[in-house]
């Protein structure tokens, strides 16, 4: 199966975030508070780690004013507000830190190098060897993730599922025509994110970062672009 990694990925996500809520609801709230600061300071500092791996500068901040009007434009902050709502409803989880859990589990899971990487070894050679690795990382990161944010990290696992998943199939497809600048500014592009993500947490800014998610596609495509352009 050619998104055999992904499905393990998504399945170790999915255990690690119930394990983490059967302790969300049983600590402590200043227990809670302390990991939800932590979680936010380092979701900074991963941010700027990957942000400063920008392979051109200019592709990056395209990307994030380009996808920010575009977001900004069609609103993705009041739809995925609205959904996140109609979800806690539904499975009557209503939770201020919702949308907070089920976006930095959704950048910090899908925005490293190693997800696109993964992606491409998977989709091109069939080896799984990175996804296995990163399925122990993202098991153990949304235990401490849905402790401290709650349900929102467990839905994360269906926009992971769709991105990975996508990305593989994108590699198996299109593989050879993905060089490393690629992966680079893709990566960039969400370490920026993730730095506003990170701000957010932490309460220091509020940045519409649901509106900037856009950003992403139109790295992948000006990266493209930029690279085939310079070669």
């Amino acid at each position: 199966m050619i998104i055999l990694g992904t499905i393990i990925n998504v399945l170790a996500v999915l255990a690690g975030s119930a394990i983490g809520l059967f302790f969300h609801s049983r600590v402590p709230e200043r227990y809670s508070a302390i990991t939800f600061q932590v979680i936010g300071l380092f979701t900074l500092v991963l941010g700027f780690y990957m942000a400063l791996r920008a392979d051109e500068w200019l592709v990056v901040i395209l990307s994030l004013i380009l996808g920010g009007i575009l977001g900004e434009a069609l609103q993705f902050e009041l739809f995925f507000n609205g959904l996140a709502d109609r979800l806690g409803k539904r499975f009557k989880i209503g939770s201020k830190t919702f949308n907070e859990g089920l976006l930095t589990a959704f950048l910090l899971f899908c925005m490293g190098s190693m997800t696109i990487l993964g992606a491409i070894e998977e989709g091109m050679k069939g080896q799984r060897e990175l996804y296995y690795l990163k399925s122990i990382m993202d098991g153990i990161s949304s235990i401490a993730l849905a402790s401290g944010l709650g349900a929102g990290v467990l839905f994360s696992i269906v926009p992971l599922f769709i991105y990975q998943a996508g990305l593989t199939l994108l590699a198996w497809h299109f593989g050879a025509f993905l060089p490393d600048s690629i992966t680079m500014d893709l990566t960039a592009t969400g370490g920026v994110m993730l730095v506003g993500l990170g701000l957010n947490l932490l309460q220091i800014t509020r940045i519409n970062i649901l509106n900037i998610l856009p950003a992403l596609v139109f790295a992948l495509l000006l990266s493209w672009t930029n690279h085939f352009i310079v070669h």
